[in-house]
């Protein structure tokens, strides 16, 4: 697929950032959205009202359904956005309100959840504590979110116990290790908020499953000068799941190929060997991510789009952006260290550099793409300063990353 020239599209673009919120299976059922309205303005002295404008700027312009994923939005409410319903400007399906530490237990905050629920709008309770001023709120909210790391494991404990069997559903907020997953999972948690699945299991590492292998070795064998037909076929071979994975995404409609497509001898003949490298990259990454959080395809998707968007404005021509973003993830989805994961694939050393040790000539852009996505904004604008970019720019080229991932993997 061709690249395509970033179109800022105006200059009310917004920022917007997201985290997911996972089962106890680690099935994503969907993201709490963190928005800005330019990171510059806003770094280090936001509010929630601000941040609530910028969601419906936001939402005007990519949509709701984008942000989230056709999931759960959970969204941070101020007390005016509550009390004048402007959560009712989305769908209620989607969105989630969320009351912070400062929501205040007065009579038109209760009347406001009162009429969000009867409306069919979830609500969640923020850094739930004992005693918790906030407690007349609990009979209408759907989620209570514990602060893991801001609240002893004692308290931990009991506000699980005493909260556990009600209809409320227990979230664990800032889960960002497995030892964290653990032990919420372990204390009657139902969901959790945070990106210990983007890290590789110490004890997981055991080795690559025989599919997975076979997916290293193409993306080795693209990686090559030269393509070598016979070398690519004998390796699909191996995988008749991939070689139909292949045919299934040549034949939709991402490629827009007019006719049938059948074999992959057909398919370089067709797409060119540029075009068929780019496919193989995605084949390899959703066959590795089989029954992986779906947030991680998805998000290895989008950093791969936007590196390649930033990558034409850099001065690095010769650098595969899209494959760095791809593989940025890859440690997670096969749950092995990084080293391992690009043992015999031939790289740049400084792509090598980037992804296993955040250092060398890419490792600003690397940066970025971590910064954008984790809502760090103060970083945001430094690493844009310091790569000469536009803040604009790279705020559309994270919609429009957004955007492509969901087309692709979409396509029926």
């Amino acid at each position: 697929m061709a690249s395509q020239t970033i179109q800022v599209q105006s200059e009310s673009i917004r920022y917007a950032a997201r985290q997911p919120i996972l089962t106890a299976t680690q099935k994503v059922i969907g993201y709490k959205l963190f928005f800005r309205s330019t990171v510059r303005e806003h770094t280090g002295n936001d509010s929630l009202q601000d941040s609530f404008d910028a969601l419906l700027d936001v939402s005007s312009l990519v949509g709701i359904h984008t942000l989230c994923d056709r999931r759960l939005a959970f969204l941070a409410c101020s007390h005016q956005s509550l009390v004048e319903r402007h959560l009712m400007l989305l769908p209620p399906e989607r969105a989630v309100a969320e009351l912070p530490r400062s929501m205040p237990v007065t009579d038109d905050v209760l009347s406001a959840c009162r009429h969000l629920k009867q409306a069919g709008y979830r609500l969640a309770i923020e850094c739930v504590t004992l005693d918790d001023p906030r407690e007349p709120l609990f009979e209408f909210a759907d989620f209570l979110k514990v602060n893991i790391h801001r609240t002893e494991p004692a308290e931990v404990e009991l506000l699980a116990l005493r909260h556990r069997n009600k209809r409320s559903r227990l979230l664990a907020d800032h889960v960002e290790t497995w030892d964290d997953f653990q032990f919420a999972r372990s204390r009657g948690f139902q969901y959790f908020q945070g990106l210990f699945f983007r890290k590789p299991e110490k004890m997981r590492v055991a080795g690559i499953a025989s599919s997975r292998a076979v997916g290293i070795q193409l993306l080795s064998s693209i990686l090559k000068p030269d393509l070598d037909w016979f070398e690519i076929e004998a390796i699909m071979k191996r995988d008749p799941a991939l070689y139909y994975r292949l045919l299934r995404f040549l034949n939709s409609a991402a490629f827009g190929i007019q006719s049938e497509v059948r074999s992959i001898r057909q398919a370089l003949t067709i797409l060119g060997e540029d075009a068929f490298r780019r496919w193989c990259r995605l084949a390899v990454l959703l066959g590795a991510a089989q029954n992986r959080p779906s947030d991680l395809t998805l998000s290895a998707l989008i950093r791969a789009r936007f590196a390649e968007l930033i990558g034409q404005h850099l001065r690095s021509s010769d650098t595969d952006f899209f494959l760095l973003g791809l593989l940025s993830l890859m440690d997670a989805i096969l749950e092995i260290p990084m080293s391992d994961v690009l043992d015999g694939v031939a790289l740049s050393s400084e792509m090598r550099s980037a992804l296993i040790d955040h250092q060398g000539s890419l490792s600003l852009l690397y940066d970025l793409i971590l910064a954008v996505e984790a809502g760090a904004w103060g970083a945001t604008v430094r690493l844009c300063e310091a790569l000469h970019l536009d803040g604009e720019l790279v705020a559309d080229a994270s919609f429009q990353a957004i955007e492509w991932a969901q087309s692709i993997l979409t396509s029926p």
